[in-house]
């Protein structure tokens, strides 16, 4: 009894590099094939045009939005550092304290000891050690002050920062809420254009989509697919196209590249 070999079909794996040109050859089996990807390639590209103009409403805002927020970040990381700094001080300042307090022990101890001395040799030694200890209470001293003069510049740091802090979280929130009325206005017209822009990604193969997705990134005007300009140039680099290559565009059944910038065009109107 004979049997059937199934054949799998291999896939194809997907070049970030893909072109149209690369394309071409297995753009799509048959003539009806060509026309009815042509026209969901122009469909998907006209739903892009149209959400890259509701986004363009929002104008720079976006921009600024971030920018506020990365400057908020920075302004409240910046008085938390300052703070640190400022708590550092003040601990400074206890542990100086603390050694007074135990030097001042010490000094009481060796001027007690002065009221019994038996030889001079003694006395010349407590009052040297006497002499140490007051200079250490003296920088002691003088390290507290320099770290209150410190705080003291800080503490006009901080509210300096903190005023800035204040002024950027009012410049966010009057930026955002600017920002969401626009989104607002205009996110029920998304949601259907993005409905559309997905209805058509999903019919499309994974390399054509790659290379749609390529060839929209890599032009500033983001167009992969576009139509006849002007009746005899490309509507994306707009150069001359070729009487016989415009019958092949006018009859929406071959796959039409330009030659000068790669990008597919379409008749609209082909049946």
């Amino acid at each position: 009894m004979a049997t059937t070999k199934k054949t799998t079909k291999v896939e194809v794996p997907v070049d970030q590099h893909e072109t149209f040109v690369s394309l071409q050859k297995n753009f799509a089996d048959g003539e009806s094939g060509v026309q009815d990807k042509l026209k969901v390639l122009y469909e998907l590209q006209a739903a892009d045009n149209a959400i890259e103009e509701l986004v363009q409403l929002r104008g720079e805002l976006p921009e600024e939005v971030a920018q506020l927020e990365a400057n908020l970040e920075s302004l409240v990381s910046k008085r938390s550092r300052v703070e640190e700094l400022v708590a550092g001080y003040n601990q400074s300042i206890e542990s100086a304290k603390q050694q007074i307090v135990d030097l001042d022990a010490d000094i009481e101890k060796y001027q007690k000891q002065l009221e019994n001395i038996s030889n001079s040799r003694e006395y010349d030694s407590i009052n040297k050690e006497l002499e140490n200890l007051s200079l250490l209470r003296q920088i002691a001293q003088k390290n507290i002050g320099e770290a209150q003069y410190s705080i003291e510049n800080k503490k006009s740091d901080i509210e300096a920062i903190g005023q800035k802090i204040e002024i950027c979280k009012a410049d966010l929130e009057a930026k955002n809420i600017e920002l969401g009325e626009i989104v607002e206005s205009t996110s029920k017209e998304e949601a259907v254009l993005q409905a559309k822009r997905d209805e058509c990604a999903a019919k499309i193969d994974a390399r054509t989509m790659s290379a749609y997705e390529r060839i929209r990134k890599s032009t500033h005007n983001h167009l992969a697919v576009v139509s006849v300009f002007n009746g005899d140039s490309c509507g994306g680099c707009f150069s001359t196209i070729t009487p016989q290559r415009l019958v092949d565009i006018a009859s929406g059944k071959k796959l039409i590249i330009c030659e000068h910038c790669g990008r597919i065009i379409v008749n609209p109107q082909a049946e």
